[in-house]
């Protein structure tokens, strides 16, 4: 039949081309060395957590004076050395896979340097007990080896920053969370709204090799751990869940409305003195993470991943022991102040732990006996909030949940809160973006960490 492909054409054409090969070794190469930089980040991460959780328990009041001292020399040292470091790292990765953007200029954003100060400025916020996550900045740090590939690619590759940028930034995604399929979908979803058959090849390459390293290092377990809900059904989860999808809707929507004017520099009296002094303002918001840290035990440092599994556990679930609404709070205002004083960190994994604590509360509220699957929507719920991704939240929390009995509430409720968000806030990714554009085309204009493009970091 006339235009069908030519198979043994096609694989003389395939054995023949040597430097064709080459170069996907390369690629295939870096995808291992993404994974290994994620696998390392965490790491580091979860060490930098240990060390500040031993510090505090040592000495009750050392967060006190240790975690602003920290939180300000952070912020100083990206500021002077790296200052696109800042942020959360996905928002840097969109910059630079936008068309507008200068091919020079896209080492502002990502590259291998940044990669590894993004990892050692996290890992410092996570040291002085911040609330931050590690699940955004790998897609940053991913994203940054990958990119580096170039190097050493022939020019009749046909593989392009684009295709690199987005494989990286999937991979992230992939190891940071162990679920291959939410790297696959967030970078649909959110880092390229269309992928060419070529570059789906590639991207899907790089997140199994950079998924399989993840998953040699750490098992194949979500940093979460499981979430077992058993088989219930939609009407008895109709009421609690949409209680959830609102509540979550609208904590989420809240918080990305929050971040983006606290970035935007706002003419109020906070905002300027943080364009004044940014390294003074780290250090009072540092102040005010320590201090909530204290009344939270300790439970808003970091992710809060143990917190959310004592909960999915049920430890951390009785009613006598339990104050509902308490930890919500605490959490979200340290979240932010967290984001607010400049130290790089993501908002993925504290939303996953805020939208736990949020359906936990729900549960408490109306003595529901489905604990975990309420815990398992708050997590998708929230997370599609911040995000405004409902189809890549709902995909990460269904990749951690055991069966797939709960994929429809699961992705009713991620809908319905990405809807109720909408409400209140623009997009947070794609907006801060945006600031970040216009900074290259004015030079004075306001970047999301505060500072301005033209001036010397500080």
């Amino acid at each position: 039949m006339k235009g069908q492909p030519d198979f043994l054409q096609n694989l003389r054409r395939e054995m023949g081309d040597g430097r064709q090969w080459l170069d996907r070794v390369v690629v295939l190469g870096y995808a291992v060395l993404a994974g290994l930089a994620v696998v390392l980040f965490t790491l580091l991460a979860d060490k930098a957590v240990e060390l500040h959780q031993r510090m505090a328990g040592a000495v009750w009041w050392s967060p006190l004076i240790w975690t602003p001292a920290l939180t300000a020399l952070v912020v100083w040292s990206l500021r002077r050395w790296a200052p696109g470091a800042a942020g959360s790292g996905v928002p840097q990765v969109l910059t630079a896979l936008d068309t507008g953007t200068p091919l020079a200029a896209r080492s502002r954003f990502v590259s291998l340097r940044l990669s590894v100060a993004k990892i050692l400025g996290v890992s410092g916020g996570l040291l002085a007990g911040l609330s931050i996550g590690r699940q955004g900045p790998s897609v940053q740090v991913a994203a940054g080896v990958m990119l580096h590939a170039r190097r050493w690619l022939s020019p009749a590759s046909g593989i392009s920053d684009r295709e690199l940028l987005v494989a990286g930034g999937a991979a992230g995604i992939a190891a940071a969370f162990n679920t291959p399929l939410g790297g696959i979908v967030f970078a649909i979803e959110e880092l390229s709204r269309r992928i060419t058959e070529r570059s789906s090849g590639l991207m899907l390459a790089a997140i199994v090799i950079a998924g399989l390293v993840a998953v040699s290092a750490f098992g194949n377990l979500s940093y979460f751990g499981r979430i077992r809900a058993d088989d219930v059904s939609w009407w008895a989860l109709l009421l609690p869940g949409a209680l959830v999808a609102v509540a979550c809707g609208l904590l989420g929507g809240l918080m990305a409305r929050l971040l983006l004017a606290s970035f935007t520099g706002l003419p109020d009296r906070f905002c300027a003195y943080r364009r004044k002094r940014p390294v003074v303002f780290a250090a009072l918001c540092g102040f005010g993470v320590a201090v909530i840290a204290l009344i939270a035990g300790g439970d808003t440092v970091g992710v809060g991943h143990e917190h959310t599994r004592m909960l999915l556990d049920g430890s951390a679930m009785d009613t006598t022991e339990r104050e509902p609404f308490v930890f919500t709070g605490l959490k979200f205002v340290a979240s932010w102040l967290s984001a607010w004083s400049g130290v790089p960190g993501g908002i993925f994994g504290p939303s996953l732990s805020l939208g736990a604590s949020v359906g936990a509360d729900v549960a408490w509220l109306l003595e529901s006996p489905h604990g975990a699957a309420l815990i398992a929507l708050g997590m998708c719920g929230f997370l599609a909030a911040v995000t405004q991704t409902p189809i890549t939240a709902m995909i990460i929390v269904m990749e951690m949940t055991d069966g797939h009995s709960m994929v429809l509430s699961l992705m009713a409720c991620a809908l319905v809160a990405s809807l109720v968000s909408r409400m209140i806030s623009k997009p947070l990714y794609s907006s801060m973006s945006a600031l970040m554009m216009r900074s290259l085309r004015d030079p004075v204009a306001p970047v999301p960490d505060g500072s301005t493009a033209g001036q010397r970091p500080a």
